[in-house]
């Protein structure tokens, strides 16, 4: 089915030759959570029990290594200027992107199957069964998206850039679908008592935001959700 949604024209974009610093600076916090969510158990822990000296240790890592990283113009957006400036560009994706891209797709897709898979049991069965969920199902999939990542099989992790200009809209779409939702459930976790009927509320107010978030990037009406034509110089 032909795409039907709005789209942007490159050429209609203003030329960025250098990223400023706050634009820097501002990308430095969306990688530290990316990477600090990456052991998952560790992250459930958290949100079940509040911050550990272990969730204290990770993110001191996580802080020191992204930190570094950022130094050095190793993580996407943390540049001293854009590396993408032609979206039909057929030129090498630095490791580094593909790296963080695929633990940025991890942390999108993990915890939002992981989660819907504990609702589904808990309307099914009446028991939650978040804590095992992640701990014998998160680590299987996490070496699934990385292995794929690793292949370039996933959106903006390929080998090249080509085709850049479509392939971020998936990204992008997936994070604001993912998010939302997650903020939602979250919001009704606190303020809904454990019970049956309250299971299902969940469950269905967390696919409807999942759907209806999917389909509003569906059609190009988010934030970089829309298709970058080819041809004209811009800047990601």
């Amino acid at each position: 089915m032909a795409y039907a949604g709005k789209v942007e024209y490159a050429s209609e974009r203003k030329i960025r030759e250098r990223n400023k610093g706050y634009y820097r600076l501002a990308h430095w916090p969306i990688w530290i959570w990316v990477f600090f969510l990456a052991p998952g158990p560790l992250t459930f822990s958290l949100f079940a029990h509040g911050f550990s000296r272990a969730n204290s240790a990770w993110l001191a890592v996580v802080l020191i290594g992204t930190g570094i990283a950022g130094l050095w113009a190793q993580l996407p957006g943390v540049e001293h200027k854009p590396y993408i400036l032609r979206f039909d560009e057929d030129k090498p994706n630095p490791l580094y992107r593909r790296v963080c891209y695929t633990f940025a797709w991890n942390a999108a897709v993990n915890f939002a199957l992981l989660n819907l898979a504990g609702l589904l049991i808990a309307v099914a069965t009446g028991t939650w069964m978040m804590k095992q969920l992640y701990h014998y199902a998160y680590l299987p999939i996490c070496i699934t998206i990385l292995t794929l990542g690793a292949f370039g099989k996933l959106p903006r992790v390929g080998p090249r850039t080509k085709g850049e200009g479509v392939e971020r809209r998936y990204f992008y779409g997936t994070v604001w679908a993912v998010t939302a939702a997650q903020s939602v459930l979250l919001i009704l976790w606190k303020a809904l008592p454990r019970g049956h009927e309250d299971d299902v509320i969940k469950l269905a107010v967390y696919i409807a935001v999942l759907a209806f978030m999917g389909w509003l990037s569906y059609r190009g009406k988010l934030y970089r959700t829309r298709p970058i034509l080819p041809g004209d110089v811009m800047v990601d």
